[in-house]
C-alpha cells in the first residue's frame, strides 16, 4: 500500500514538473479578463431580466 502511495506521489511530482505555469503578468491579465467577462454577463442577464419583467408586467 505504501509502495503504491509513494509511486503515486512520484508520478504526480513528475507530471507537475511538465506543467507550464503562467507568469504573474499573464495570471493578472487572465484574471482581469475573467472578472470583466463575468461582470458583462451579469449586467447583460440583469438587463434582459429587467426588460422581460417590465414586458410581462405590462401584459398581466
Amino acid at each position: 500500500m505504501f509502495k503504491k502511495l509513494a509511486n503515486f506521489v512520484r508520478e504526480v511530482k513528475t507530471e507537475m514538473a511538465k506543467v507550464s505555469w503562467p507568469s504573474k503578468g499573464q495570471l493578472k491579465g487572465q484574471t482581469l479578463v475573467v472578472i470583466l467577462v463575468s461582470l458583462f454577463f451579469a449586467v447583460f442577464i440583469f438587463a434582459i431580466d429587467h426588460l422581460l419583467s417590465r414586458l410581462l408586467s405590462l401584459l398581466y
